[in-house]
Protein backbone atom coordinates (compact mmCIF):
# COMPACT_ATOMS: atom_id res chain seq x y z
CA UNK A 1 0.00 0.00 0.00
CA UNK A 2 1.39 3.39 -0.99
CA UNK A 3 2.15 6.04 1.61
CA UNK A 4 -0.61 8.37 0.35
CA UNK A 5 -3.15 5.52 0.66
CA UNK A 6 -2.16 5.02 4.29
CA UNK A 7 -2.53 8.75 4.93
CA UNK A 8 -5.95 8.76 3.21
CA UNK A 9 -7.15 5.91 5.42
CA UNK A 10 -5.73 7.42 8.63
CA UNK A 11 -7.33 10.81 7.93
CA UNK A 12 -10.65 9.07 7.08
CA UNK A 13 -10.60 7.11 10.33
CA UNK A 14 -9.77 10.14 12.49
CA UNK A 15 -12.24 12.41 10.68
CA UNK A 16 -15.03 9.85 11.18
CA UNK A 17 -14.27 9.83 14.92
CA UNK A 18 -14.20 13.65 15.06
CA UNK A 19 -17.54 13.93 13.22
CA UNK A 20 -19.12 11.35 15.55
CA UNK A 21 -18.24 13.55 18.52
CA UNK A 22 -19.41 16.89 17.07
CA UNK A 23 -22.27 18.53 18.93
CA UNK A 24 -23.69 20.38 15.87
CA UNK A 25 -27.43 19.67 15.53
CA UNK A 26 -27.22 20.06 11.73
CA UNK A 27 -25.13 16.89 11.48
CA UNK A 28 -27.29 13.76 11.96
CA UNK A 29 -26.04 10.59 13.62
CA UNK A 30 -26.26 8.76 10.28
CA UNK A 31 -23.33 10.69 8.79
CA UNK A 32 -20.31 8.73 7.65
CA UNK A 33 -17.02 9.40 5.92
CA UNK A 34 -16.95 7.21 2.81
CA UNK A 35 -13.46 8.16 1.60
CA UNK A 36 -10.77 10.80 1.90
CA UNK A 37 -8.41 11.84 -0.88
CA UNK A 38 -5.38 13.83 0.27
CA UNK A 39 -3.36 15.69 -2.38
CA UNK A 40 0.26 14.61 -2.84
CA UNK A 41 1.54 17.81 -1.23
CA UNK A 42 -0.74 17.19 1.81
CA UNK A 43 -2.26 20.67 1.51
CA UNK A 44 -5.86 19.61 0.84
CA UNK A 45 -8.04 16.65 1.71
CA UNK A 46 -11.37 16.05 0.00
CA UNK A 47 -13.70 14.12 2.30
CA UNK A 48 -16.61 12.28 0.71
CA UNK A 49 -19.52 12.27 3.16
CA UNK A 50 -22.63 10.10 3.13
CA UNK A 51 -25.69 11.44 4.97
CA UNK A 52 -28.86 9.40 5.38
CA UNK A 53 -31.88 11.66 4.98
CA UNK A 54 -33.57 14.11 2.65
CA UNK A 55 -31.73 16.44 0.31
CA UNK A 56 -32.38 19.30 2.77
CA UNK A 57 -30.87 17.30 5.67
CA UNK A 58 -27.85 16.44 3.52
CA UNK A 59 -27.34 20.10 2.61
CA UNK A 60 -27.57 21.16 6.28
CA UNK A 61 -25.12 18.44 7.31
CA UNK A 62 -22.53 19.61 4.75
CA UNK A 63 -23.00 23.21 5.96
CA UNK A 64 -22.46 22.03 9.54
CA UNK A 65 -19.32 20.16 8.55
CA UNK A 66 -17.95 23.17 6.66
CA UNK A 67 -18.44 25.34 9.74
CA UNK A 68 -16.59 22.74 11.86
CA UNK A 69 -13.76 22.33 9.30
CA UNK A 70 -11.29 24.45 11.31
CA UNK A 71 -11.89 22.43 14.45
CA UNK A 72 -11.65 19.12 12.53
CA UNK A 73 -8.41 20.22 10.88
CA UNK A 74 -6.90 21.19 14.23
CA UNK A 75 -7.90 17.83 15.73
CA UNK A 76 -6.43 15.91 12.78
CA UNK A 77 -3.20 17.88 13.19
CA UNK A 78 -3.12 16.91 16.86
CA UNK A 79 -3.86 13.22 16.20
CA UNK A 80 -1.77 12.53 13.07
CA UNK A 81 1.88 13.47 12.69
CA UNK A 82 2.09 15.00 9.20
CA UNK A 83 4.34 17.71 7.76
CA UNK A 84 1.22 19.73 6.86
CA UNK A 85 -2.29 19.34 8.17
CA UNK A 86 -4.52 19.31 5.09
CA UNK A 87 -7.34 21.81 4.62
CA UNK A 88 -10.60 19.84 4.60
CA UNK A 89 -13.04 20.05 1.72
CA UNK A 90 -16.36 18.28 2.33
CA UNK A 91 -18.29 16.83 -0.59
CA UNK A 92 -21.52 14.87 -0.51
CA UNK A 93 -21.00 11.27 -1.66
CA UNK A 94 -23.81 10.18 -3.93
CA UNK A 95 -22.51 6.69 -4.75
CA UNK A 96 -25.23 4.94 -2.70
CA UNK A 97 -27.98 6.95 -4.44
CA UNK A 98 -26.31 6.31 -7.79
CA UNK A 99 -26.17 2.56 -7.11
CA UNK A 100 -29.85 2.53 -6.13
CA UNK A 101 -30.75 4.39 -9.33
CA UNK A 102 -28.81 1.89 -11.46
CA UNK A 103 -30.56 -0.97 -9.63
CA UNK A 104 -33.96 0.58 -10.46
CA UNK A 105 -32.96 0.92 -14.11
CA UNK A 106 -31.83 -2.72 -14.25
CA UNK A 107 -35.05 -3.84 -12.59
CA UNK A 108 -37.15 -1.93 -15.15
CA UNK A 109 -35.14 -3.43 -18.04
CA UNK A 110 -35.68 -6.93 -16.60
CA UNK A 111 -39.42 -6.27 -16.23
CA UNK A 112 -39.64 -5.00 -19.82
CA UNK A 113 -37.81 -8.10 -21.04
CA UNK A 114 -40.28 -10.40 -19.27
CA UNK A 115 -43.30 -8.74 -20.91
Amino acid sequence: MARIDKINEEVRRELADIIRNLKDTRIPMMTSVVAVRVTNDLRYAKAYISVMGSAEEQKRAIEGLKSAAGYARREIGRRIDLRYTPELIFELDRSIEHGAHIEELLKSVRNDGEQ
